[in-house]
């Protein structure tokens, strides 16, 4: 296994500073003379809390619902693709030291026996969890054999995960740092891209963003490139299309339109740890879905900031590559070995971390 870090420790910058918590937190080796961001020290010591090590075991589940997945890449056949990474993922999440309460979960969404709303995965020692499961982001494209199909799960605090599971649709804004405090989804698309130009100091007709290709966002698309903006159509994934644009150094800028409420909340465990924006407001197809969002608790007319969508910055999300894609590679299969690609985002240290697996084909195929 190769694990990269790609993080953005924030806080504070001195050696003086640094040394002066870590003392109070009783930290071994505050005095060794090392410099570096503060890390939020509840989020990595507390029992009671997603942390670290969790994070890291998360990352079998997502790599074996990926590995699962494989014999049905672009066969056609979404369902079967589905229902193999659901189980696989169910069964390792049994495996690890958590109190997960699924909020969103898979049986909703796709009318799945396994991973449903409310459902308690885990040991039941450890921590207390909200967790989100998505054991293929993308199933479309895997049964096609497209890009950017992805296995995802995000964890935050029990009790701060907001359950959007009453409407199915949610209009999203997604930038990286620069948007923050920049764009709103209340302007028209025109103004946030250029807003978003401004802050990130380049021409318009250099701002790419992403939309889901429906056609409920063909006046969307129309206005971005009326605005003098590119656009990257997606056919489906719309978690990673968010989270390719706030992240550092992709090929996107900023994502918009509807599409999963689920997929929002999932995104938003994600942004935590990239310092992006997310806003997202509620989509009801229909009076009745409308009222049963209300009846919910939920507001449908109001604008979600990342807060109201994950309370606190105490998010994991790991997500392994299905299919190849500009977050991860996908699942590749030489000889006796299978090769899988997978992120780490934490929200309370703000990293990023980029781990490269080779499995053995005998153990899994």
């Amino acid at each position: 296994m190769t694990i990269r870090t790609e993080g953005l420790y924030r806080g504070v910058k001195n050696r003086e500073s640094f040394t002066e918590i870590s003392t109070k937190a009783g930290i071994p080796g505050a005095h060794s003379g090392y410099s570096c961001g503060m890390v939020s020290l509840t989020a990595d010591l507390s029992p009671l809390r997603p942390d670290r090590n969790l994070a890291m075991e998360l990352v079998r589940a997502t790599e074996a619902a990926a590995i699962r997945a494989v014999p049905f890449i672009g066969r056609g056949a979404k369902e079967a693709a589905d229902g193999a990474a659901v189980d696989a993922m169910r069964a390792f999440l049994g495996t690890v030291s958590f109190q997960g309460r699924v909020v969103i979960g898979e049986g909703e969404k796709d009318n799945a026996p396994m991973l449903f709303n409310g459902e308690t995965v885990g040991t039941g020692t450890g921590p207390l969890c909200d967790i989100a499961v998505d054991p293929i982001d993308g199933t479309s494209l895997t049964a096609a054999g497209r890009q950017n199909a992805l296995s995802v799960i995000a964890v935050s605090d029990r009790g701060t995960m907001l359950d959007a599971s009453s409407v199915f649709y949610m209009d999203k804004l997604v930038t990286g740092p620069a948007g923050v405090g920049v764009v709103d989804i209340r302007l028209p698309i025109g103004e946030n891209i250029r807003r978003l130009a401004a802050s990130l100091g380049k021409p318009v007709d250099e701002i790419v963003v992403s939309v889901l290709n429906r056609p409920r966002h063909e006046k969307l698309i129309q206005e971005i490139r009326d605005a003098g903006a590119g656009t990257r159509l997606m056919s489906d994934g719309d978690v990673a299309g968010g989270i390719n644009a706030a992240r550092h150094g992709a090929r996107t800028d900023m994502c918009v339109g509807i599409g999963g409420s689920p997929e929002g909340i999932v995104t938003a465990c994600a942004i935590k740890a990239l310092g992006g924006h997310i806003q997202g407001r509620l989509w009801p197809r229909d009076d009745e879905e409308r009222q049963r969002g209300i009846d919910a608790g939920l507001d449908v007319d109001k604008v979600y900031e990342a807060d109201d969508l994950v309370k606190g910055d105490n998010t994991i999300f790991v997500a392994t590559g299905v299919t190849d894609g500009q977050l991860v590679a996908g699942v590749r299969r030489e000889g006796g070995y299978i090769y899988t690609e997978s992120v780490v985002l934490r929200g309370a240290s703000g990293t990023l971390r980029r781990i490269a697996s080779e499995h053995l084909v005998s153990k899994w195929l």
